[in-house]
């Protein structure tokens, strides 16, 4: 018999599972089934939920979220659109010479801007303003800086007595600027500022299609300019002694007219001064900075420093030193970064192997903790004295 239930059991049925595939031959599987006891409660303590601030926080995850992703269609539109012009560039340059002229005479960049040109009198003393036509159509805008020694007398004077004064036996400096600004620009001021207290006279100019030149840019064309303003002076000087100093883009146009004096007329200037020099533009461009992105880039060579020759461009120093007679004096600051030092001294052992009277080629550093860089060698205040002796003058 079956034990009587206590008070309050349940009392257990029992069910036959349907044919589901658990029955087992003839076998009937059974199951206890008890009946189900009272609800839960249906609406259980579920403690404290997450505040106004976890919200807060959760939302914001979300909104950052929607934010970034409606971003990435633009940022991959943007990076898609800079790898497609980094990689026309080159073909570009290639199918386009021209292009590569803007990038290595920079004559657009007119800085400093505002300046009137033909008042040099509000940025230096002793220094006038004058134009000179080099070739038809041509006509180049001068700065001429007087000896410091003369300045008293310079005062309130003329072009005219600025032209006579060429012949008062001070050397007699035809400055040759890099890319880029003008005649204005500060450490070509200062260059004028440096070398005219040294007592020397300064004819700064700025070559055809730069500052308040006609004209458009071009390497032979600068070649045309400094030959004029060469034979200009010649003729108001006596036996001043002429020399040129070139400085970076300006060291490639020094050698080219020195050379061409040489060779087409048989003169040989007074001296050749290069500073921040390199051996020829194709090298040049191999170092410059703005070409640091693409040296690794396939058919560098071909696409890009060849385009150079197919633009005109060569500025061959190299070759002009091997042909050059007069002194020459290179100026580097061993921090230049645009044109290494190690271009200027390849160049110097260049000019070295070939001259006959190795005295007359000489190579000065200037090292890193002055920290002249590629525009400065005019700031240090050895300059002066550092040219006159080589110069042999006292």
């Amino acid at each position: 018999m079956r034990a009587a239930r206590k008070e309050g059991e349940k009392s257990p049925c029992y069910y036959q599972l349907g044919l589901d595939g658990r029955q087992n031959g003839s076998s009937t599987e059974w199951k206890e089934w008890l009946p189900p006891g009272p609800d839960p409660d249906p609406d259980p303590d579920p403690g404290p939920g997450p505040g106004p601030g976890a919200s807060a926080q959760a939302e914001g995850k979300a909104g950052a979220a929607r934010s970034w992703l409606s971003w990435c269609p633009s940022l991959r539109t943007l990076l898609l659109d800079l790898l497609l012009i980094y990689i026309s560039v080159p073909f570009l340059i290639r199918l386009f010479p021209i292009l590569l002229t803007k990038f290595v005479f920079l004559n657009f960049l007119a800085f400093p801007f505002f300046v009137d040109l033909r008042r040099p009198e509000l940025l230096l003393n002793n220094t006038i303003s004058l134009y000179l036509t080099t070739e038809p159509g041509i006509t180049v805008g001068i700065w001429h800086t007087i000896p410091g020694s003369r300045g008293a007398e310079a005062q309130g004077k003329d072009q005219r007595w600025y032209e006579e004064a060429l012949a008062d036996a001070h050397p007699v400096i035809i400055y040759l600027h890099g890319n880029g600004g003008t005649r204005a620009a500060s450490h070509r001021i200062q260059f004028l500022k440096t070398m005219g207290a040294a007592d020397f006279h300064i004819l700064a100019l700025d070559y055809r299609g730069y500052g308040d030149s006609s004209g458009y840019p071009t390497e032979t064309g600068f070649t045309t300019d400094v030959l004029a303003l060469y034979d200009w002076v010649k003729a108001r000087s006596g036996n001043s002694s002429i020399l040129f100093w070139g400085h970076s883009l300006g060291t490639g146009i020094a050698t080219n007219v020195a050379r061409r004096l040489q060779e087409e007329r048989g003169v040989q200037v007074d001296a050749v001064i290069l500073e921040s020099a390199y051996t020829n533009i194709r090298e040049a461009a191999a170092h410059i900075p703005i070409t640091k992105p693409y040296r690794q880039f396939p058919g560098f060579g071909y696409l890009i420093l060849d385009s150079l020759a197919l633009g005109n461009m060569f500025f061959c120093n190299d070759e002009n030193v091997k042909v050059l007679a007069c002194p020459l004096l290179i100026l580097h600051a061993e921090d230049d970064t645009v044109l290494p030092a190690q271009l200027g001294r390849k160049l110097f052992e260049t000019a070295r192997s070939t001259y006959k009277d190795k005295t007359k080629v000489k190579f000065i550093t200037f090292p890193e903790k002055l920290g002249l860089g590629h525009d400065y060698i005019s700031f240090n205040p050895e300059l002066p004295a550092l040219v006159k002796d080589f110069l042999n003058i006292k």
